[in-house]
């Protein structure tokens, strides 16, 4: 279930007390008059089935509280309440199966920026790479997996295209676009500093054994980036954040930049369009299997998916 913190000013909060009240799905409706101070107004607070957060969260909007007021929203982990339950029961659909619109594009949104952070992190996967490759280490090349931050703006991108929200998919794309590179010129900085302390070689790079598979692309690059994609998309829209660890083990994006950085300083050009041609693979395989995930997936409580709504679509355009 969901959690849903309203801040309304007086003249809506019967109003939204209303709508909640009305809706099957929510329950445990409390409000506190007077309580809120900044902005000065009501707090209503209930508990949501996730079949019905898209449409309460819509009605509230529609009562204009998003810009007069507020709205937070938490998971719910345990709920012991029998009118809860009776909630989730007369909900339509599966918890399972809906798609929280703005709880999905708000955590797209924050994992998406171009930041510091996300700079930081990106430079440092990048780096742990050139370690992995110098060492042909395929547990630091993990490590550089998990350290990366990339896949939440390819997620975004397929919130974005789904959605038709092309001010978060510009977010994403910056972040990408601006990350990347920076974290392949520092990169290849370091790598021509240890390549004078004769810590990188060329035919080191030939002798790779452990790791080639970084710059090795071929039909199972697709497969892979296309499971990880729909893997991955899948824990966030279902809230299951562990299965995003082996998502991060599964592609080679990151440590496709950095084999990439390391190549290039050496002279290996092949090697290095073969790694980029790898980083695309994955990353375009992320996207489409992302986008995918979100369009099989009902979009309102009650909806079935594709085959109903392409059965319903023929129907309809019939009569």
């Amino acid at each position: 279930m969901l959690h849903i913190r309203v801040v309304c000013p007086p003249g809506t909060t019967d109003a939204a007390v209303e709508l909640l009240v009305s809706e099957p799905g929510a329950t445990l409706v409390s409000v506190q008059r007077g309580s809120a101070v900044e902005p000065v107004g009501d707090v209503v607070e209930c508990a949501v089935a996730r079949e019905s957060g898209n449409a309460v969260l819509a009605g509230l909007r529609g009562l204009g509280i998003k810009h007069s007021g507020g709205i937070a929203i938490d998971p719910l982990e345990t709920v012991l309440s029998d009118a809860a339950e009776r909630a989730v029961r007369t909900a339509p659909g599966d918890p399972s199966d809906v798609v929280v619109w703005e709880e999905l594009i708000a955590q797209t949104h924050d994992e998406s920026t171009l930041s510091p952070t996300f700079l930081a992190f990106i430079t440092i996967a990048c780096l742990l790479a050139v370690v992995g490759v110098a060492t042909d280490s395929p547990v630091t090349i993990v490590g550089a997996m998990v350290v990366g931050p990339e896949f939440g703006p390819l997620a975004a991108i397929s919130v974005a295209l789904v959605r038709k929200d092309f001010r978060l998919a510009r977010r994403s794309a910056l972040a990408l676009l601006v990350g990347f590179p920076l974290a392949m010129a520092v990169a290849a900085a370091v790598s021509l500093v240890w390549e004078r302390f004769g810590w990188i070689t060329v035919r080191g790079i030939e002798d790779l054994h452990n790791v080639d598979f970084i710059y090795e692309v071929g039909p199972f690059s697709l497969v892979v980036a296309l499971l990880a994609g729909a893997a991955g998309m899948l824990s966030l829209v279902t809230a299951k954040s562990a299965a995003l660890v082996g998502v991060f083990i599964s592609v080679t994006t990151i440590p496709a930049a950095g084999f990439a950085a390391v190549a290039a300083t050496l002279g290996e050009w092949h090697k290095a369009f073969m790694s980029i041609g790898q980083l695309g693979v994955n990353m375009v395989g992320i996207v489409v299997a992302g986008v995918l995930v979100l369009w099989l997936r009902p979009r309102r409580a009650g909806e079935g998916g594709p085959v109903d709504r392409v059965r319903n679509w023929w129907l309809s355009d019939a009569t």
